[in-house]
């Protein structure tokens, strides 16, 4: 297996990513027992605009994307969102490899901090993003009982 290329997201990988993003939140829902969870529920329209001006990026193997991550800046601050990856790619170190390209994108767009959140129960993803260098920040309460675990780092 090749090493996945990692290139900025654009405009037109909106249907791919919809479609990976499906797939990969399919075991958060099942996490949450909540099928109506946003990355679920966006239309191909709304991940088209958030695409029109992104710092995100997509990996792909071949032509296929198998990973993406959208990221934004406000001020000094990377917000970084919707890491996705391909079912029978996770654990592979895509996340990873997405992370250290969407920071350093920030970096060079001016951005000091990048912030991220997950579910309290997504413990896999709170033990990536711990390892790669974040640190809890901030918990807010949920309507479901659980919590959205905000976590920053310096860049």
């Amino acid at each position: 297996m090749t090493t996945p290329r990692i290139r900025p997201i654009s405009v037109d990988d909106a249907g791919e990513v919809l479609t990976l993003q499906r797939a990969a939140f399919v075991q958060e829902a099942l996490i949450y027992n909540a099928v109506d969870m946003p990355p679920l529920t966006q239309t191909l329209d709304e991940v088209r605009a958030e695409l029109e001006e992104n710092l995100g990026c997509v990996a792909l193997e071949g032509e296929r994307i198998v990973g993406c991550v959208r990221a934004r800046v406000d001020g000094d601050l990377l917000l970084i969102g919707r890491i996705a990856i391909a079912p029978d790619q996770q654990g592979s170190g895509l996340g990873t490899s997405l992370l250290t390209a969407v920071e350093e994108r920030g970096r060079e767009a001016g951005a000091t901090t990048a912030e991220l959140f997950t579910g309290s129960l997504s413990e896999a993803n709170i033990r990536l993003y711990e390892r790669e260098g974040y640190e809890e920040s901030e918990r807010v309460p949920g309507d479901d009982g659980t919590e959205q675990v905000f976590l920053r780092k310096k860049l």
